[in-house]
């Protein structure tokens, strides 16, 4: 097995300005003369870590981190207002220009591989590759399976703690209940139903439970702004068409392309890698069998840094 790349630290960091009051973390590794690549974190909300650097060979890689809005050190935290799918790709775009890259890789999970698809399908003259894990289609059936009707029948015991902040008579929309208390004004409901929602997903993000996962998303920062942005975008239906990744799949098909999925994701299931491998033909699709949501699984791991170094030599020889 593979393991990621030693841990590096970023020779630049800085803020950029988007629609006001949003100013976006971002952060350069690796090579400033090598392949840019712009990670795209899940959630939304969830933010970027150290960590999310070493998928990337930094001799080969200009190593491209950022938080999106309310994210992780963006500047206002868990702030909803101008925080929509739209503002999150101009706001790549915005990146993009002001770190003067041409043309470069995305590599996203989750809510991350939603968000690189949608930009890859709006600029798709401006993607080199994209490595995407975990995919996540954002329709209402993937959706109401994480937070209605699906994974707390694998994880029952999970799932009642996670709907336990929530009374009976308000369970039958758990979105739109958890939403309510995310953005009302009593501090102690707010905390409560961010880590609720916040645990519940790092506790079925992996095939065998990770402690150390579990507490990360159960940290006030994080469990916050995650919860408060993935619900108001869950709300508003991710702020695009039903089944607008599928149907616009066609316009991926120049790219090369790597979907990196766990056989036994809870979160969301490899239905839908299938699902985009069948609408993306040309794309590379990996199942690992022992692994589920997480990027921190060995196989999961070890097949994203291989779909890097793949693609790197790829870009090498045809350059």
């Amino acid at each position: 097995m593979i393991k990621r790349f030693p841990d590096i630290r970023p020779y630049k960091t800085q803020f950029i300005a988007v629609t006001a009051p949003h100013q976006l973390y971002v952060e350069e590794s690796g090579n400033p003369d090598g392949i840019p690549v712009l990670f795209i974190h899940g959630g939304p909300g969830g933010g970027t870590a150290a960590s999310d650097r070493c998928f990337f060979d930094p001799e080969k890689y200009r190593i491209i981190l950022f938080d999106q809005r309310g994210a992780g050190r963006s500047t206002p935290h868990a702030l909803l207002d101008n925080n929509n799918t739209a503002a999150l790709i101009d706001d790549i775009e915005t990146i993009r220009a002001a770190l003067d890259v041409e043309r470069w890789v995305v590599f996203g999970g989750s809510w991350g591989s939603t968000l690189g698809l949608l930009y890859a399908q709006q600029y798709p003259q401006l993607i080199m590759g994209l490595i995407l894990r975990g995919i996540f289609l954002c329709r209402d059936e993937d959706i109401n399976w994480f937070y209605q009707d699906g994974a707390g029948r694998i994880f029952p015991e999970y799932w009642q703690q996670y709907t336990q902040v929530i009374p009976e008579s308000e369970r039958g929309d758990m979105v739109a209940a958890f939403y309510r208390r995310l953005t009302g004004d009593n501090d102690f409901e707010r905390m409560a139903a961010a880590k609720a929602w916040s645990i519940w997903e790092g506790r079925c993000a992996t095939l065998q439970s990770n402690p150390n996962l579990v507490e990360r998303f159960s940290h006030p920062h994080l469990a916050v702004a995650m919860a408060r942005i993935e619900a108001h975008f869950f709300i508003n239906k991710a702020f695009i068409k039903p089944n607008q990744i599928l149907d616009n799949a066609h316009l991926l098909k120049d790219i090369p392309g790597t979907i990196v999925h766990g056989r036994y994701d809870m979160v969301c299931p490899v239905n839908q890698a299938i699902a985009l491998s069948e609408a993306w033909p040309s794309a590379r699709l990996d199942i690992i069998g022992d692994a589920g949501h997480s990027s921190s699984e060995r196989g999961t791991t070890d097949a994203l840094v291989r779909a890097t170094n793949r693609l790197a030599h790829h870009l090498e020889i045809n350059s």
